[in-house]
């Protein structure tokens, strides 16, 4: 169900109903790579940003929390204003490690409660004594541990019970894990968070996920131009795909504003990052036009291509996508 927030006199920007009630916005702040720029955090709330969406992984919880609590002291926005949230790390899936790892994930953020709160890989990795770190092997892949998704699930539902987390969700898994969890879940998930970009559109993935009545949060939705090598491919540049750039001077918008009008118009959450000012404003102004359903299908007919793959976990049992493992178990690791 889509409504929408209220973000200024002139612009509204929509969100999800989840299936618990939660509100979600479909607009939201990406952070993965951003550790040094809190100011971004507060520019993105004064244009009108309300989700802010991090993780362990990203090494940025504390910069983010103080960024928040700076904002709301100054009178700006109150902790409820903002949906936050956050992933557990792949190697804390252990219970007496994800107990640890979420109380030290409320600290950073300096909150008693995060809004949306997902299992980051459906894999799970042995973790370094005292560092927070995988363990991999002599070819540096990563040694898998023995805990269960149904183990690592059930933490999260105590802590949605407690109220300490508002939704629960998760995050690169397949259709048949979901699946399971669905079915064994007392919760429910709320929230699926996946790779999704016109190069990898998720149509599939969407569907199923729709049929279960949990919502989506596309990652990457720009393409993230900015990525690194490790875990993901060199090639593949979403801005320079010709329908891309023949609708940016069509609607005269900009690339990135084309990509994520169609992620809004397919009625989902999408999370792009920046800590630009100049950018973060022009991802924000995508509610004055509407692509044309002629032209939405022009963005569905482009070659297709993962853009993540994290091969360093393909040895686990539980590594999720097949395509990955058919196409890099057999090539050197990428590092």
């Amino acid at each position: 169900m889509l409504c929408t927030i209220a973000l200024t006199k002139t612009v509204e920007i929509p969100f999800v109903t989840m299936s618990n009630g939660l509100k979600f916005p479909q607009l939201g702040l990406g952070t993965w790579q951003n550790t040094e720029h809190p100011e971004a955090i507060k520019s993105a709330l004064d244009l009108g940003y309300r989700l802010i969406d991090t993780a362990f992984l990203y090494k940025n919880e504390k910069m983010i929390g103080t960024a928040l609590k700076e904002y709301f002291e100054a009178g700006n926005l109150t902790r409820k204003d903002v949906f936050i949230t956050s992933k557990l790390p792949y190697y804390a899936y252990k219970p007496e490690d994800a107990e640890k790892y979420i109380a030290r994930q409320l600290e950073s953020l300096q909150t008693d409660y995060i809004d949306l709160y997902l299992i980051h890989w459906s894999m799970c990795a042995e973790r370094k004594t005292d560092k927070d770190e995988p363990v991999t092997d002599n070819d540096g892949y990563h040694v898998p541990c023995n805990v269960s998704h149904s183990e690592v699930w059930k933490i999260l539902e105590k802590y949605y019970e407690k109220g300490t987390f508002k939704a629960i969700g998760l995050s690169n898994f397949n259709e048949t894990q979901i699946q399971t969890i669905y079915d064994q879940a007392e919760i429910k998930p709320h929230n699926y968070q996946g790779e999704c970009h016109i190069l990898f559109p998720q149509t599939k993935m969407i569907e199923f996920l729709r049929a279960l009545n949990i919502s989506f949060t596309a990652y990457a939705p720009i393409g993230s131009r900015g990525r690194d090598k490790s875990n993901t491919r060199s090639d593949g540049d979403v801005f320079e795909q010709t329908p891309v750039k023949e609708l940016a001077e069509k609607y005269n918008k900009t690339r990135a504003q084309i990509l994520l009008r169609n992620h809004l118009q397919r009625g989902y959450t999408a999370i792009p990052k920046s800590t630009n000012p100049k950018h973060l404003a022009e991802n924000l102004d995508i509610f004055d036009f509407e692509l044309s359903p002629e032209d939405m299908k022009k963005l569905d007919n482009i070659e297709h291509k993962r853009l993540f793959i994290f091969d360093k976990a393909i040895k686990s049992p539980e590594f999720p996508f097949k395509d990955v493992v058919d196409e890099f178990a057999d090539k050197p690791l990428t590092l």
